[in-house]
């Protein structure tokens, strides 16, 4: 039997995707979570209140290595590069990292034990590929096998962009998804009633993961997967674009996405953390957007602009 090595690190909850990403980049076989945000209602993860878990500013993120690495060396690459961080504008906080050994099968268990089908929206329900589940008739499941690296689906931000796809969805559209991770985003836009989607992502590694995900769930034959830098290079009009990651590179999407969107379409964006929403705002602003709805959970905010010549809409608080 092998065994891993666990480093554990905490930061803070605005650096928790960048610092996921240099942890796989240092040679994690992936990644586990631990948010308080998650237990927040009316939309957390275990969809209620749960008064006795303390709301704090910071995440744990869990990182496995084999046993044949090296954990000084890691160790020290990581908290250099976390130091990094500062450039780009996200403050990590204090950073705390803590490693120790574990058996192969509490690696291979630990994370999945927290993750049972979740009813996220009205309509969509989450449902582990390994998982026995009998939807009811008003149903829709999307099958997931992310990985550890590409979280479970349950994360605010995603939850709220599926939200915001329920919302915008009417059936027979073309939808981007910039970013697209484990594909749940492109998923739901198809069992929404999406007519086609195109999803795209810088990492060869999501493409892979993502593609696997939709062969899970019969009918997403819709759903194309590239290798692609958000839009650049992009010619293919569409009536919804939807982007779940960092505020700082969601600001680089909006004039492509204006670009590509036909009149009266949508831009979803989401994995803003509330201090960077203005910065967001003026982006899209600037680009030519009208807000149409904000929603927020915890610290995390989701934003659905509408390309449209009138001023006109409701703006969500």
């Amino acid at each position: 039997m092998n065994n891993w090595q666990e480093l554990t690190i905490t930061v803070n909850r605005e650096a928790e995707e960048a610092a996921s990403n240099i942890l796989v980049e240092s040679g994690s076989q992936g990644v586990a979570i631990d948010d308080s945000a998650d237990y927040l209602g009316p939309i957390g993860k275990y969809g209620e209140l749960f008064p006795e878990v303390e709301q704090v500013e910071t995440v744990k993120i869990t990182a496995y290595y084999p046993e044949t690495v090296n954990m000084e060396d890691i160790e020290k690459e990581v908290s250099q590069r976390l130091a990094e961080l500062a450039d780009f504008g996200l403050e990590t906080g204090q950073v705390e990292l803590l490693t120790q050994e574990l058996a192969e099968e509490d690696w291979a268990e630990n994370w999945k034990q927290y993750y049972e089908p979740a009813r996220i929206t009205r309509d969509l329900t989450i449902v582990p590929s390994w998982t026995d589940y009998y939807a009811r008739a008003d149903e829709k499941i999307i099958k997931l096998d992310p990985g550890m690296a590409f979280g479970t689906g349950t994360h605010p931000t995603t939850k709220m962009s599926l939200y915001a796809l329920e919302q915008v969805l009417r059936g027979g559209e073309t939808v981007l998804d910039v970013g697209t991770g484990s594909g749940v985003l492109s998923i739901a836009s198809s069992l929404l009633g999406a007519k086609e989607i195109y999803a795209y992502d810088l990492d060869d590694v999501a493409v892979r993961v993502a593609q696997e995900n939709i062969d899970l769930n019969p009918g997403t034959e819709n759903i194309r997967v590239r290798t692609g830098d958000l839009l650049r290079g992009v010619e293919k009009r569409a009536n919804v674009v939807v982007a779940n990651i960092l505020a700082d590179i969601l600001i680089y999407l909006t004039d492509d996405a204006y670009r590509l969107l036909e009149d009266e379409g949508y831009l979803i964006m989401s994995g803003i953390i509330t201090d960077k929403l203005d910065m967001v705002l003026e982006a899209a602003y600037s680009a030519g957007f009208f807000l149409e709805t904000r929603m927020i959970q915890g610290e995390w905010n989701a934003l659905v602009f509408k390309k449209t010549n009138t001023i006109s809409g409701i703006i969500g608080g």
